[in-house]
């Protein structure tokens, strides 16, 4: 029997988990630590990851270099198809005074252009990973009764090889690949499968009682559905980008009623009609945003800005400086409801809460809120 915790089940397949690159730099940090303070590496690293499952990581070519220590773990993404797959992801480990620094080395993107999660200058390695790392080599240093701070340094075999199959580059990053994973766990995403599940998870909250679908695309809008809207994710339903098909089935289910929360990156998309918003399949953000701060008098220096920006926030940071973020996301917020409205030809009410971490709420529709609390009371 497989392990029900590394296990997802697609389609009524099994399939196995993996580890994010970000729980890889992670576990190779802990194992590091480990080394420096004793002299001895752990042949494998138990990783709790922020979603909730622990991985036995193995740990490979430990070895002290001057003052530091390094440790490597290899990524494993499961029977997810995933190019960084099998990818070693390596720490460096060296004391300081206090406190913990992360760097990127060789194979880890740098970020030339604003707008992503770290800024311009740092290396590619996520907050989450960033927490991941920091809480690794605290838990070493605990085991060991060690109080001073650790300077870490990740790093990528082959990584700026690897990141020119990416759209890294696209984005501003280069030298090599990201460090990413809020979980820190990759599940497995075969479309066909991926799909079958939502309209399973559709139908079985319909037949417990629930009549308002509640959807998230991933785990950015369940963490702001929790936190800032106090929902149950219980209730809730993964959609990850396919949206379009998860309207489609919640109507054909009968569910009157649909709640959908998402982040900008992806729910912005609607307002071009793209219901499948994998950047693979179509990514018209800074179009939308052009073409709305365009109707809505935005001089054509920020029109240029807009074009060649590469995040959501940076577009409202650009609106921002032309005070025109209110009535541009407002034309937005209407055009998606009335794409949604055509797609939905009347067969469910669709509402909708549209965010980024760091400027929150940019776009709802008129009766989202009043969705949220009915269905705290379902």
């Amino acid at each position: 029997m497989p392990d029900e915790k590394l296990t997802a089940y697609r389609g009524g397949k099994a399939l196995r988990r993996g580890w994010t690159t970000g729980s890889c730099a992670a576990a190779a940090s802990q194992a590091a630590a480990v080394l420096l303070l004793t002299g001895i590496a752990p042949p494998e690293i138990h990783l709790h990851t922020p979603g909730g499952i622990t991985f036995c990581l193995p740990v490979e070519d430990a070895h002290m270099s001057g003052n530091a220590a390094v440790c490597t773990v290899r990524k494993d993404s499961g029977d997810d198809p995933d190019i960084t797959n099998g990818v070693r992801i390596t720490a460096s480990v060296r004391r300081i005074e206090k406190g913990v620094t992360i760097e990127g080395g060789a194979g880890v993107g740098r970020i030339t252009r604003p707008g992503l999660a770290m800024p311009v200058g740092e290396a590619a390695i996520n907050p989450g990973p960033r927490q991941q790392i920091a809480d690794a080599v605290h838990r070493a240093a605990h085991q060991n009764g060690y109080n001073g701070g650790f300077s870490v340094t990740i790093s990528v075999k082959d990584g700026e090889a690897l990141a020119a199959q990416t759209y890294n580059g696209h984005l501003g990053i280069v030298g090599g690949i990201s460090i990413l994973g809020t979980s820190g766990i990759v599940e497995p995403m075969s479309e066909k499968a991926l799909v079958d599940t939502i309209r399973l998870e559709l139908d079985s909250l319909y037949a417990q009682g629930q009549r308002i679908a509640f959807l998230c695309p991933g785990n950015y809008g369940a963490d702001f559905a929790r936190d800032t809207l106090g929902l149950d994710l219980e209730r809730a339903v993964k959609c990850s980008n396919f949206i379009g098909e998860a309207f489609d089935h919640a109507a054909y289910r009968g569910y009157p009623e649909i709640l959908l929360v998402g982040h900008a990156g992806k729910l912005v998309k609607m307002a071009a009609g793209v219901m499948n918003t994998h950047s693979s399949v179509a990514d018209a953000r800074q179009e939308i945003f052009t073409a709305y701060a365009a109707l809505c008098g935005a001089p054509r220096e920020t029109l240029e800005g807009l074009m060649a920006a590469i995040s959501v926030d940076a577009c409202v940071e650009l609106l921002d400086e032309v005070n025109l973020r209110q009535p541009v996301l407002s034309r937005i917020g209407r055009e998606m409801e009335t794409r949604i409205a055509l797609r939905m030809k009347g067969q469910a009410r669709v509402e909708f809460i549209m965010f980024t971490g760091k400027y929150g709420v940019l776009a709802e529709s008129a009766g989202a809120r009043t969705l949220c609390e009915r269905l705290k009371l379902q």
